[in-house]
């Protein structure tokens, strides 16, 4: 039954449902205009969530100076905003960190499409608000209908005013919509009253925007976009629960497509019957299996009509079926439509007698449904070559095989007759109907009865040698063969027709599903580039070119199938057009047709990706009209694909940004206090130096002008390592030698401390660079100073242990945190609890850690096992151990 399948649950709806598992709800205040009272009735919304108990905080909220508005935030809790540095002037926005880590139940934004200042994480404040979703918060925001992307335009069109902040339809579709409207009379008395802006600036607005006319028209609109949205999640609602019905709150358009002239009319009429009732639309072509004998101007004729439909806003779908009634009613009950626009015809009465209306029958088979007829003109030649091409009458193979498998037939039938009557010989002739039909066609099925029913009455009905009959019996006899042998061809050429059908669909299934696994997997995008156009042109048999948006705003080539190939000043065009305005241009299309290729955005959500071209080596047409949906549906994956990727770019970027962001933060927290503390002490120092300079003085000085010495050393070779600025001189190193000069250079640091070196003089050379190896000594033997019980032994211990050396460093403190010693080497780290949170930036280990690895070394930390206190140990790599003492020969 057609649309049985609407009344069970569908896998894309519930797939949509799981996907807002564990995000957090967004509702929109959607207004008409400023004024309507969006930021009041969220402020108050979100006061009666926490009357309920809900954790509520604001994110931001802009009161523009009104009172009522400032006394409704005053009972919630308010995160602070964060400083930002712009062009000289310093700019106030919402902290997006602040509140992830606060983490509410539900969080208030105001102004969803607000453009964030340069140097946030996200460039619009709606980004900002998917990550919150993301993460599981709740979101309340207000955005007025202007700043809908789709509805900019008609927006611009009436109040002369093009909005430059946008949102994308996306948004809005995801999202829960409350409208927050007042009459146009009454926004203007508060626009006069001052309540939405200062008086000059209220105005000058009355002069333009806030005219009568226009705020009736964006009233219209905001009323009519959240009546789409409910309706949107509506069928989401209904197809999750498999109900039936159109469930018409509104009204859904389809228009079915077809392969004769005046298609695009079709389309147009849809778009207008959408525009008129403000409701969706879909343009539809059923594949039935004559599809398959279209002529390439037929093929392009669904195409183009297809692609006009896409470019005019509405959804398109292609539905194979065995007919084109049961596809159009299949297509309405899944799309629940309430208004059908199809094209009919000119037929004569002896075709229709025949093959019936397609009209008549949707008319009566589908109640409920309003049926919108436009005439379309027959073209004379084309349906010519049309019926010429229904016409043909098989190959002469076929019928060859078939006159055969007769022949056969009635040998064998001769040779049985003895042994078998009449009716079991006729039953015979049913064997070369059906193989004729199935493989050769319907026609040939024909042929294949008639010419069975033929031999039959000719060899076996009496008088035998004629084709009189003389027997009424068998004349019934040969009539019900005939008929039976109809009836079989008919029947096996439309199994055979629905069997080709389903093995192209399939075959088409397959190819998208082979093509994305294999790109799926594939984290670059320069190696996603070049397998997008190696594919295409393997399944399509034309050369490929991929061009992508460039750092200075060109658009250079990213990949090509044949690097050889070169694009021309016409075809740079042609591309840059695509990518601007997101339409296909080139051979086959409506613009800058002289160019040889055609190019096609790539397009995810309301950014252009980048543009792939396709050309014809024989420089004909681009791509065949049939393979054009293959095409469409390659490069909406590919687009995916992308979108992927620079998705998980922006994602390591802002990684990248948000360890940078606590970097900061702690440098500053710490800096203050590690700077303060040995200037406090050379300025008192100095101070006491007018009352007379005694040795205590100077060594405090020095002592103190050496640690800040130090600590701006650890800040430079922090820099060094987060610039990877670090060049390596690697030498033969005698770690006796090193281990006595970094305790020489950190006596002042040891002071209080036994240093015992217990590093045996026979240890092999190490390759090293000496300068960063006295770095990570002079840092661990500090840290020890730093942290040991005072008068407590230090000991530096060397040992080559299975073919490994260990250089380490021994305190005897009270040691590291069990399970959590890796940490201490994090940047900025001091872990409370442990002999590593007394005093200090965090920044000496981490920069240990970083020399180690850059010279191929390990550094490991642990717990005493003889005492309490802790233990760093450098680890040389057998690699790292000079085996033979290079030698210079000497002339």
């Amino acid at each position: 039954m057609p649309g049985a399948d609407a009344r069970r649950p569908q896998p894309e709806a519930l797939l949509r449902a799981a996907t807002q598992e564990g995000r957090g709800r967004l509702k929109i205040f959607l207004g008409a205009a400023p004024g309507v009272g969006k930021t009041c009735e969220m402020l108050s919304e979100g006061a009666a969530r926490r009357r309920d108990g809900a954790d509520v905080v604001i994110g931001l909220v802009e009161t523009h100076g009104r009172v009522e508005t400032e006394a409704l935030t005053r009972v919630h809790e308010i995160v602070p905003r964060r400083d930002m540095l712009y062009e000289g002037r310093t700019l106030r926005e919402m902290d997006l960190d602040a509140i992830l880590a606060r983490a509410p139940r539900l969080v208030l934004i105001d102004e969803l499409a607000h453009t964030n200042a340069r140097g946030s994480r996200h460039p619009k404040r709606y980004q900002d608000v998917e990550e919150l979703l993301a993460a599981g918060i709740d979101v309340y925001t207000t955005l007025n209908i202007q700043h809908v992307e789709s509805l900019n335009d008609v927006v611009a069109s009436f109040t002369r005013v093009r909005v430059r902040e946008t949102v994308p339809d996306s948004i809005l579709e995801a999202a829960e919509i409350e409208v927050v409207d007042i009459p146009p009379d009454e926004l203007i008395e508060r626009l006069k009253a001052g309540k939405v802006y200062l008086p000059e600036e209220a105005t000058r607005a009355l002069g333009h925007f806030f005219s009568r006319a226009n705020l009736s028209a964006l009233r219209e609109l905001a009323l009519r976009r959240a009546a789409q949205a409910v309706d949107a999640r509506m069928l989401d609602d209904i197809r999750a629960l498999g109900l039936g019905g159109s469930w018409a709150g509104s009204d859904r358009i389809v228009v079915a497509i077809n392969e004769l002239p005046g298609a695009d009319a079709l389309v147009r009429a849809a778009k207008r019957l959408a525009d008129g009732l403000r409701g969706p639309w879909t343009a539809v072509f059923i594949e039935t299996p004559r599809a398959a004998h279209f002529t390439d101007e037929q093929h392009g004729r669904v195409a183009a009509a297809m692609t006009l439909a896409a470019q005019l806003g509405g959804s398109v779908a292609t539905v194979p079926a065995s007919n084109v009634v049961e596809g159009i009613q299949s297509f309405l009950a899944d799309a629940r439509a309430t208004q059908l626009v199809i094209g009919k015809s000119r037929r004569s009465w002896w075709f229709e007698l025949r093959h019936g209306s397609v009209v008549d029958r949707l008319v009566r088979a589908t109640p409920g449904i309003a049926i919108h007829v436009m005439p379309m003109a027959d073209d004379l030649a084309d349906t010519q070559r049309g019926t010429r091409a229904r016409t043909r009458w098989g190959s002469p193979v076929g019928y060859g095989v078939t006159s055969a498998i007769i022949a056969a037939v009635t040998i064998g039938g001769v040779m049985l007759q003895p042994e078998f009557d009449l009716g079991n010989l006729a039953l015979l002739y049913l064997l070369p109907v059906m193989v004729g039909a199935s493989l050769f066609g319907l026609r040939t099925g024909l042929y294949a009865g008639l010419a069975s029913s033929l031999a039959y009455n000719f060899f076996f009905l009496p008088p035998v040698g004629t084709l009189s009959i003389s027997n009424p019996e068998n004349a019934v006899s040969v009539v019900v063969l005939l008929g039976i042998a109809a009836a079989t061809s008919q029947l096996t050429a439309r199994v055979r027709a629905q069997a080709d059908l389903a093995t192209a669909s399939a075959r088409t299934n397959a190819t998208l599903t082979g093509f994305l696994r294999q790109i799926a997997g594939v984290n670059d995008a320069d190696v996603a580039a070049q397998m997008i156009c190696d594919d295409v042109r393997r399944l399509l048999g034309v050369q490929v070119v991929l061009l992508g948006a460039g750092d200075s705003g060109d658009l250079p080539v990213l990949a090509a199938s044949d690097p050889a190939y070169r694009l021309d000043t016409m075809d740079n065009a042609a591309a840059r057009w695509a990518f601007d305005n997101g339409t296909s241009t080139g051979r086959g299309s409506g613009t800058l047709a002289a160019s040889d290729w055609l190019f096609q955005p790539l397009q995810a959500g309301d950014r252009v990706l980048g543009v792939l071209g396709v050309a014809n080596e024989t420089a004909g047409k681009a791509v065949r009209a049939d393979r054009l949906p293959l095409l469409s549906s390659l490069i909406d994956q590919s687009a995916l694909v992308l979108e992927r990727l620079r998705l998980q770019t922006e994602m390591r970027d802002v990684d990248v940004v948000r360890t940078r962001d606590r970097l900061r933060a702690a440098l500053l927290s710490s800096v203050g206090h590690d700077l303060r503390t040995p200037l406090t002490a050379v300025i008192a120092a100095a101070d006491e130096l007018q009352h007379g300079c005694t040795p205590e003085l100077i060594g405090t000085i020095r002592s103190e002008a050496a640690r800040l010495n130090r600590f701006v050393a650890n800040l430079l070779d922090m820099a060094r390592i987060e610039a990877r600025a670090l060049s390596l001189k690697i030498e033969a190193t005698d770690l006796s030698d090193a281990v006595t000069g970094a305790a020489h250079d950190a006596r002042r640091a040891l002071e209080g401390h036994q240093v015992r070196l217990d590093v045996p003089p026979d240890l092999p050379l190490v390759r090293a660079d000496p300068q960063l190896l006295h770095h990570c000594l002079l840092n661990l033997l500090d840290n020890a100073g730093r942290y040991g019980q005072p008068g407590t032994e230090i000991v530096i211990k060397g040992r080559n242990m299975l073919g490994e050396i260990c250089l380490a460093v021994l305190d005897r403190g009270p040691g590291l945190p069990p399970g959590r010693e890796a940490e201490v080497f994090e940047t900025f780290r001091r872990l409370e609890g442990s002999d590593r949170a007394v005093g200090g930036t965090g920044l000496g280990l981490a920069i240990v850690k970083a020399f180690a690895e850059a010279m191929g070394m390990t550094i490991k930390a642990s717990n005493r096992t003889d005492v309490a206190g802790a233990a760093f140990a450098l680890v040389f790599p057998s690699d790292l151990i000079v085996r033979e003492i290079p030698t210079r020969s000497v002339s």
